[in-house]
Formats: structure tokens, sequence, C-alpha cells
């Protein structure tokens, strides 16, 4: 096969190798154009980390039910050969635009987006106040943050109706035994065995038809053994535009149905209470962050109502709640990338169905973007792999068009990396990782104590070793190293951090 336009395979980079971006090289893989022989590719996954699959691995609860089946499809797809993966590279560091330039005719965006969107109300700053990325970032292991969290609240609040604030909010009020079973890092797993909370507060705008999360997360609380799920009566108003949402929308329905059930089914802990309660609170708007001393103490609401449109309006009633941390669910947002024109205030890469503009508004020729940098962070897989159906079309319609690399040669940018001292890591690395991960999981593991206490982490209730699918490995060196096969000198428990 040959490439029209150049008379030799047209040299693609994605820099990121989440969802976004395998989906992105998958589809430029599968196109007409690709497989009918019009043109010929040659992709390369960047990605910042040493591993694969960006928010996959770094950005969904462990305990999600469908991240394994992720994983395996975009496994799948990076094992088949044709793209190449090269891990613990990070754009504007170690490759600048210009490089990427000389070696690639086009180029695709999918950062994605890791940061906490901002809550703007007086408090925010004290002591006890957490953006939700960063504490999803550390119960997941990632190499780059803080291998400690403070976990000594009792009471806690979590701002937020989406996935992400449910996601917390279970990892928070979930007893860290149950969750050996998932590839938690050991000292995540320390960290939540020694909180001493006893009761979380998940906090909406609005109501209960007008939750963001899915019924699938919904669900996955009641799942959260020795913890008791709370709803407030007062809190169960519905407008017309409610009425309207569950006539009209299955999932709004069912999750209306799910959280009237549980608010007027007999409450199965009256008898015998959790040692943890999950509180879920609707119609209450941020107002403060109350402090003590500096640190989190409380955290002031605004009672709403529904203004018959679905919308929230503030009722001019003030309800406090004694907490110790507040963590901001509230949305994330995008980072800005080196060389490439960005919109701050919605946290994405300006572009126009994926063709990245310039100042003036204009495309940029053989730059694009895909995913929630591309569009915002709204929408799950099926939004994702739309996404980049549409850019990699855009791309296929410009490839006449596009800049050539002056270095398209594959070993060019090896080359490159080699020279500036990088220790890039590749697919055949991280599967030498994947196995690593998959045998600490196989050794872990620890009969209970005679207390009915786990004596270390890895066993159950009933004394039976706990076979756990993996541990991840923490520290980015020691990924590195295993990837790279240079493991001789990495830190006794790569996966404690």
């Amino acid at each position: 096969m040959s490439n029209s336009a150049t008379a030799r395979p047209l040299r693609v980079a994605i820099i990121g190798s989440g969802p976004a971006g395998v989906y992105a090289a998958d589809i430029l893989t599968k196109s007409q154009e690709v497989r009918g022989g019009d043109v010929e590719v040659s992709i390369d996954l960047f990605e910042t980390y040493p591993a694969p699959y960006g928010l996959i691995r770094y950005g969904v609860a462990p305990d999600h039910p469908r991240i394994k089946g992720i994983v395996n499809a975009l496994h799948k797809v990076l094992d088949r050969g044709d793209i190449r993966f090269l891990g613990n590279v990070t754009y504007g560091r170690d490759l600048t635009l210009s490089d990427i330039r000389s070696f690639y005719d086009a180029v695709i965006f999918s950062t994605g987006a890791i940061k906490d969107s901002g809550l703007k109300i007086p408090g925010v700053e004290l002591e006890g106040s957490f953006g939700g990325a960063d504490f999803v970032s550390w119960y997941d292991g990632h190499p780059d943050v803080p291998r400690e969290w403070p976990l000594d609240a009792k009471e806690v609040a979590v701002i937020g109706n989406g996935n992400v604030a449910l996601d917390v909010a279970r990892m928070l009020s979930k007893h860290a035994e149950d969750l050996l079973v998932t590839e938690i890092p050991d000292n995540v797993y320390r960290g939540l065995k020694a909180s001493p909370v006893t009761d979380v507060h998940i906090f909406g705008r609005r109501g209960p038809a007008q939750v963001k999360f899915t019924p699938l997360e919904l669900r996955e609380l009641s799942h959260s053994k020795d913890v008791d799920i709370v709803l407030y009566p007062e809190d169960f108003v519905f407008d017309a535009a409610s009425d309207e949402a569950i006539r009209t929308n299955n999932q709004v329905k069912t999750m209306v149905n799910t959280l009237t059930n549980w608010l007027v089914e007999e409450p199965s802990h009256a008898d015998k209470p959790a040692s943890r309660r999950l509180h879920l609170h609707f119609l209450h708007s941020p107002v403060e962050i109350v402090g003590t001393d500096g640190k989190v103490s409380g955290m002031k609401f605004e009672r709403n109502e529904l203004d018959g449109t679905g919308r929230a309006r503030g009722t001019g009633e003030i309800v406090e709640y004694p907490v110790q941390a507040v963590y901001r669910a509230i949305g994330y947002l995008g980072s800005e990338l080196p060389e490439v024109e960005f919109d701050a205030a919605r946290g994405v890469i300006p572009n126009e169905a994926g063709r990245v503009l310039d100042t003036d508004g204009k495309p940029v020729p053989g730059i694009f973007a895909t995913g929630w940098i591309k569009r915002g962070p709204v929408g799950l897989i099926g939004s994702t792999k739309g996404d980049a159906l549409e850019t990699i079309g855009c791309l296929l319609e410009d490839r006449l068009s596009l800049p050539k690399a002056e270095k398209p040669e594959e070993q060019a940018v090896i080359d490159l990396l080699e020279s500036r001292g990088v220790q890039y890591t590749s697919w055949e690395g991280w599967l030498k990782l994947d196995a690593h991960e998959m045998a600490l999981g196989a050794e872990y593991g620890a009969e209970f104590g005679a207390d009915g206490d786990a004596e270390r982490a890895g066993s159950d209730e009933g004394g039976a070793f706990v076979k756990r699918p993996r541990v991840k490995v923490v520290p980015r060196e020691d990924m590195v190293s295993i990837s790279r096969g240079t493991s001789a000198g990495i830190s006794e428990n790569a996966h404690n951090g």
C-alpha cells in the first residue's frame, strides 16, 4: 500500500493513550481509506506515564464494574502490533511541537482532563478541603502524587452529583478489606483501613431527577458492606420538568425509582445499624466551607427548590453540617498544552470538528484533537468513540494537504528520545509490568488473626487468602525499570509506594 500524498506511510502521532487516543488510532487503522489500500499509516501513541490507558488506569475507581472490560478492549487494540506505544514521554518536555512536526505528518492531541474545576466559595483553601480529582489520582496509584493522603475526618462532605462524586464517596465510605479484590496499591489500602470515617455526605444542587450519575454507578452504592444509605424525604420534591423526565427518560425513571425505593423501604439498619453511613442530599447549593484554626469544621449550604423547569433556585434557608473534610467533585478541566491554543474557560483546545484552530480561528494544518481535551469532560465511552470518528474523518479528508514530515522514518523519533536520555517504555515493556503487577496480586495475602482483623492486606473474613487480580506498582522509577528490564534496583515493595 502507499499513501498517494507522500508515497510512503502517513506518519501520525497521538498524544495520550487513554480511550480517546486508542480509539482514534484504532479507527484510523480500520478506516475505509486504509483498509482499501488508498492510504498506509504508521502510528505512534505517546503517553506521559510509563503505562498505557490514561484515565482508565488513573481516573476510574478500582471497584468500577466496567473497568476490566474497557481495559481488555484497549489491550486488544494495542496488542495487535500495528500501533506503536511509547510511554514515559511527556509532550512539551521530552518532545516539542516542532519535534513532532519533523517526524510526523499529523498529530492528534487526546490528553483528556485531569484537573478539578474550581469552586469559588469562602473556605475552599482550608486544610481538609480537597479536589476530587486529586483524591482519585491518589487511590488509583498515580505515580506523580504523594503516597499518603490525610484521612482523619469522621464526617465528610462530597460536593457534586456526577459519577466522580459517587466514586469518591463510595471509596471514602467503603471498608478497605472490600477493596482487596481490586488493584489498589498497598499504601492506599493502609490509608483507607486507618480512616476513622463514620459518615459521608453527598450534596447535589438539584433534585433526584436531575442527577448526572448513571444507574450502574448508583446501584454500586448499595453493594458496599456495612454501609447504610441514608436519604431525606424533604429532598424528594418533583416539579413539572422532573415528572416529564421521569415519564420520558428510562434512565431518569430507573434512578428515581431506585432512590425512592431506598427512601420508602423500611430501613434495614433500624435494628442493627452499620458502622458507616452514606448520606444522599439533594437541593443543596454550597455557600461556605467553615473553618476552625485553619481546618475544615463544617459546611454551609443554601436549600434550593425546583423552578418548574428542572432548574434550582435558592430559598434563602441556610443549613450547616459538621464535617472535617470536603471533597469537590464538580467536574474536570483540561490542561493547557505548550505551543497549542487553549480555551482556559472551557478547559479545551479550540477546534472545529477536531481540527485545531489558531488565534484567528483558522485550522492549523496537521494538528487535531479528540476526547475530553476536544469537547470538555462530558459524555461516556460512546461519546469518545464518536469524537474519534469525527476527528479521524477530518484527518483523512486533509491528508493530501498535510505538511510533510522531514524525518518520517520510524527510527528517527527513537534516536531523538535516546539522544535526550528519555527512558521511554514500549508495549513489550507494558506487558512485563502487567505481568509483574499480576504476580504481586497472586502472591499477596495473609490469614486473619485471632481477633478477626487482617494482620496485613490480602485476607478475607473467613481466613482464606484473597485472590487479587493485580497490585499496582506506584513509583514511576520502578514502573520504568520493570518495563525496560532493568528492575534489579527497584524498591523492595514497589507496590507500596
